[in-house]
């Protein structure tokens, strides 16, 4: 039996003083007094994204989970004041090392693809181990990106932004230079947000014994060219 089933015979099909409560109560979290069925359309959509499918962050790499590897990124889009400009933020797992790319134009699948393969495509190949990023359609075509750098995307669950937590952090950081109800990334350069994201690999992080995540960064790739 599905939990969509169980919620059904609670919500629809109670008797008596059971239901009678309900109806006094603000049952469900979203404050409705009835549950809302999943809609068909809802369905198809979640099993609509060709480009997740069999990549969901459960079959990454299980080197990626405790960070002691570098290599292992987790992106995202911030978006500005009415969700009518964004940025790409990047985030190295091992290092928390950001690395920010422009979109001018547009947030469309091949404007950020085209912006991930620029901004990572700089790496040295043992620092482009996986990529981690949500469920949105501005990756319908990570294939593209994932043959320019042999980087593999993974996708994490649906409302699940924890699976991503160094790049939530991160962008919760970004928001003391860009408040969401004022921004317009369309007004920033490349070298402006290159600029901010060197003030956060600068800043001293209790997470990696108080270095930056610049130094951190430096240190491995030192140690892997000597």
């Amino acid at each position: 039996m599905s939990h969509e089933t169980i919620y059904q015979a609670i919500y629809f099909q109670a008797r008596g003083g059971f239901r009678m409560e309900i109806g006094r109560q603000v049952a469900l979290r979203s404050g409705r007094r009835q549950r809302k069925p999943q809609s068909r359309k809802a369905s198809a959509d979640r099993t609509g994204k060709a480009w997740v499918k069999g990549f969901n962050v459960s079959t990454r790499p299980a080197e990626a989970e405790d960070r002691a590897v570098p290599g292992h990124w987790e992106g995202d889009l911030v978006l500005g004041a009415r969700s009518a400009s964004a940025i790409v933020t990047l985030v190295e797992r091992h290092s928390r090392y950001v690395m920010l790319g422009s979109l001018p134009r547009s947030r469309v699948s091949e404007e950020v693809i085209g912006v991930l393969i620029e901004r990572m495509g700089q790496l040295p190949d043992h620092l482009l181990r996986s990529l981690t990023w949500d469920q949105g359609s501005e990756m319908a075509k990570t294939t593209k990106f994932t043959l320019a750098t042999n980087c593999q995307v993974y996708f994490c669950d649906p409302h699940s932004p924890w699976q991503r937590g160094s790049n939530e952090n991160t962008n919760g950081l970004l928001r003391q230079y860009f408040p969401r109800s004022s921004t317009d990334f369309r007004t920033y350069t490349q070298a402006d947000l290159d600029a901010v994201a060197a003030e956060l690999n600068g800043r001293p992080r209790q997470t990696l014994d108080w270095r930056t995540p610049a130094q951190t960064l430096n240190d491995f790739l030192v140690a892997t060219t000597t």
